[in-house]
């Protein structure tokens, strides 16, 4: 059911990564291109992962989870943190979301890797029961903060 994605998965992926983004309301902030994923994933240096959720009758993907690996100065040890985590709506339910899940807490614990970490929008209250069911828990006292655009490329340019 999970495997781990190879240079021909990046079409589907970037596929999944654009619905993921109509789901979340934001189709037009997704503007990665399917080279950029390659590169990101599959170039020289990557800088993320991916697994790729199969539907177990047809091996058809129904989704996936793309990750990097994070740093804890407070630990000393890296962990995951998940950037995109989608399960196709029809897919739902059938446990491709946890098994993906699963398999990133496999990998921390196997490379003795301290915190599975990930964000999710506040207003998506299934998917926040979803993850609460496995034992996460907010970090609601943290705050996220980001520099895009504009505002990223005046503090990025000062001398």
């Amino acid at each position: 059911m999970i495997r781990t994605a190879t240079p021909a998965d990046v079409p589907v992926i970037h596929t999944l990564i654009r619905e993921l983004a109509a789901y979340e309301k934001a189709l037009p902030e997704a503007q990665a291109t399917p080279e950029q994923l390659h590169e990101a994933l599959f170039g020289p240096h990557p800088a993320a992962y991916a697994h790729i959720a199969e539907d177990d009758t047809t091996g058809a993907p129904v989704g996936f989870a793309l990750w990097f690996l994070n740093f804890s100065t407070w630990r000393g040890v890296h962990g995951i943190y998940l950037e995109d985590l989608y399960v196709r709506p029809e897919a739902r339910g059938g446990g491709h979301g946890k098994a993906l899940l699963t398999e990133l807490a496999r990998i921390c614990v196997q490379r003795g890797y301290s915190r599975l970490e990930w964000s999710v929008l506040n207003w998506n209250t299934p998917t926040i029961a979803f993850y609460e069911s496995l034992g996460a828990r907010p970090q609601d006292e943290w705050t996220v903060y980001r520099l895009t655009d504009e505002a990223l490329t005046k503090l990025g340019t000062q001398a």
